[in-house]
């Protein structure tokens, strides 16, 4: 990539970090450096990336825990490997089975959102096929901060806060008990640089590592989460989680400008960026900060997120072959869509034929892109007593429409939001990038790579820049660092455009491009606590 590395358009505190032996890029300091530990003990990418992930469920619970999902690209001998870690609905659990006892939508809270967690056994299936160190020696970081504890950061102390006040308010039953033991022993949320332990989480993960996630399937810890779930009525069981295996597949890519931009196919709605760069290939871009590029570029997100939310689902229940939707013929036939106004979008018909991400590098030519979460914040807002497991609430994202591809059935796995990416060029890497952040992901993938291809940004200008995010219908947010001259005219062209009091809803990036030498050039987002560790 070219890039001029001291080119700063845009409000930042960091600049590009560059190194050579090896990177770590996420959304905390600790945890990154907890991956640079393993790097520098002589451990991979993979290593590195399985490490900071476990450490980021101990000092970012906010975001992610031992019970949620990953997924996962990684580049190694040549290869780029995908692998989803998303877990499916309880046997028990269907949508004939809630309509019939009169609920008419799922919950953010408790136990029907609650899915098969994947994020242990991602860990372990990782290691087992990629990494160079003992898994119970990866999982040594995470580990010892759960035990001796660490002090809160900034960005995290306003989640957690947020999260509690929320919690208090909304979390009546004595099942959600646990999660106030263990994120609020004190009646509150931590402050900023207090030290925060959790000697349930360590335990937990002292059992994973030393059973290689086995404990968690198959168990002592998979008979907790089943007595937990009996005890208050919910259906996830012993036997669910036993029959789980993440599964390694083929990522789906489009070519951008001479580039393959990757993602995990469905269940993953990384195909959404996929369909909206697809169309916007079609255009030219001169400049960013216009606001034909703005109009262009929410106007294609909006049809890739109409197509996406009607055909994404479990890819054993989509109605759609993903060729279809990444034609060349279907991306002109949405792009001859956009004109000067702002649409309401539609899907198409094509024609048949609360997240932490982090990405690393190593010396040898390994990179990883991941991603992991709980979905909402902490999730459920379920803690299965005495080990720290805070419970996903994945399963939110299933309908209870049973003509929807995403309707909800036993056995199948829900739209994900969560999604890492990786750019090639000529079949050889460029490097892992990721946005996490709900329905922002894609958006956020969306335009940093247009930040960075067709633009020219740096990875750390093509973090800083301002973003958009379209909501629903004609609406967008933006942050306030945008150029008002830009909201007004996006305005003009139709979109009910509004600023956004914060930034905390843009998304948390983090860049890792290798350069032709086998340098490192590594960005962070300004958005959190995040960080680049290097060697």
């Amino acid at each position: 990539m070219n890039y001029d590395s001291l080119h700063h358009p845009y409000p930042s505190r960091r600049s590009t970090v560059y190194a050579k032996n090896g990177m770590v890029a996420t959304s905390q300091p600790l945890a990154a450096q907890a991956g640079l530990s393993i790097l520098r003990q002589g451990g991979n990418a993979v290593d590195a990336a399985i490490a900071t992930a476990a450490t980021l469920t101990v000092v970012e619970p906010t975001s992610n825990g031992i019970g949620g999902d990953a997924f996962a690209l990684v580049w190694t001998k040549g290869k780029l490997h995908g692998l989803n870690a998303s877990g499916p609905a309880p046997q028990l659990l269907s949508g004939e089975r809630l309509k019939k006892a009169g609920i008419k939508e799922i919950p953010k809270y408790g136990f029907i959102p609650v899915t098969v967690p994947g994020a242990p056994a991602a860990w372990a299936e990782l290691s087992a096929r990629f990494g160079k160190l003992p898994f119970a020696e990866v999982l040594r970081p995470a580990i010892d901060y759960a035990e001796t504890g660490y002090p809160l950061s900034p960005v995290l102390q306003s989640y957690w806060s947020r999260a509690f006040q929320t919690y208090k308010k909304q979390l009546r039953g004595e099942e959600f008990a646990a999660w106030f033991d263990t994120f609020a022993p004190e009646g509150r949320a931590p402050e900023v640089g207090e030290i925060w332990r959790s000697a349930d989480h360590a335990k937990t993960l002292q059992s994973i590592a030393e059973s290689k996630a086995e404990s968690f399937y198959r168990g002592d810890l998979a008979e907790k989460i089943d007595l937990f779930s009996r005890q208050y009525g919910g259906y996830l069981r012993a036997e669910d989680l036993a029959a789980y295996k993440p599964e390694w597949v083929e990522p789906i890519h489009v070519r951008y400008r001479g580039y393959e931009v990757w993602e995990i196919p469905p269940n993953g709605q990384g195909l959404v960026t996929l369909i909206a760069l697809n169309i916007l290939k079609g255009f030219d871009f001169a400049e960013r900060d216009t606001v034909d590029t703005f109009h262009k570029q929410i106007e294609a997100l909006k049809l890739a997120f109409a197509d996406g939310k009607k055909y994404i689902a479990d890819p054993r229940h989509m109605r759609v072959k993903l060729e279809e939707l990444l034609s060349d013929a279907y991306a002109e036939e949405r792009r001859r869509l956009i004109g000067r106004e702002a649409l309401l979008p539609e899907a198409g018909k094509p024609h048949r034929g609360g997240t932490v991400y982090l990405c690393t590098a190593d010396g040898e030519g390994n990179m990883v892109s991941f991603i992991q979460s709980n979905y909402m914040g902490f999730g459920s807002g379920l803690v299965v007593p005495g080990t720290g497991i805070a419970l996903h609430n994945r399963g939110h994202n299933f309908t209870l429409d049973e003509t929807h591809a995403n309707w909800l059935q036993p056995g199948k796995k829900p739209y994900h939001t969560i999604i890492p990416g990786f750019l090639t060029k000529g079949n050889k890497p460029v490097g892992p990038f990721g946005v996490m952040g709900g329905f922002m992901q894609p958006q956020g993938h969306l335009q940093v790579i247009m930040n960075s291809i067709d633009f020219g940004l740096n990875p750390q200008a093509a973090l800083d820049a301002p973003r958009w995010q379209w909501i629903d219908g004609k609406t967008v947010e933006v942050e306030h660092s945008t150029p008002a001259h830009l909201v007004e005219a996006l305005a003009r062209r139709g979109h009910d455009v509004r600023w956004s009091l914060g930034s905390g809803s843009f998304g948390r990036g983090q860049i890792i491009w290798r350069q032709e030498n086998g340098v490192l050039a590594g960005g962070t987002e300004p958005r959190t606590d995040g960080q680049i560790a290097a060697w």
